[in-house]
């Protein structure tokens, strides 16, 4: 399964935007901002949350906030998505469409405008890199050092025979 990658996209609480991961300081993180991209250090006692670490809550599990921007892409064929200003209606009937099964009592309206606003911001950024899952590569990754193992035992598991005069 595809998927968006967001290694080292920040949101950090309190200021707006997202934010790329450029070091690790003594204290706290050295961040650019995508939006004008000036680097400043976000404090150790800052809450910045990793956008690889969101998910969303649906009444089954966790869906990776990922994988609910790869299905934005997928609908808008890899185009801008509706605006976070749209109308609390229009925001969460297209919400539905993608996240049809979406916990409606712990997700808010303030979280379906920030999916839609991060999507976009990605966008403009040209940041929207479409990759394999992890668990697919990996899957992928063991099947052939299987496969690879299994043809080089069964090579070496021929007894040698030797001529006898």
């Amino acid at each position: 399964m595809k998927t968006i990658k967001l290694k080292d996209i920040l949101s950090i609480s309190g200021k707006g935007g997202l934010y790329k991961f450029i070091a690790q300081a003594r204290n706290g993180v050295v961040v650019e901002s995508m939006d004008d991209q000036k680097r400043h250090v976000a404090a150790a006692t800052a809450r910045v949350s990793s956008l690889e670490d969101i998910a969303i809550f649906t009444q089954e599990e966790e869906v990776p906030l990922a994988d609910v921007f790869m299905k934005i892409y997928e609908k808008t064929e890899g185009k801008e998505s509706i605006s976070h200003k749209a109308s609390g209606d229009e925001l969460k009937s297209s919400f539905e469409e993608l996240v049809p099964d979406y916990d409606d009592e712990r997700v808010y309206i303030s979280d379906i405008k920030k999916v839609f606003q991060w999507y976009n911001q990605l966008h403009a950024c040209d940041m929207l890199e479409v990759i394999e899952s992890e668990d697919e590569a990996k899957e992928e990754e063991t099947s052939s050092e299987k496969e690879e193992s299994k043809n080089s035992n069964t090579s070496d598991s021929s007894p040698d025979k030797e001529e006898t005069k």
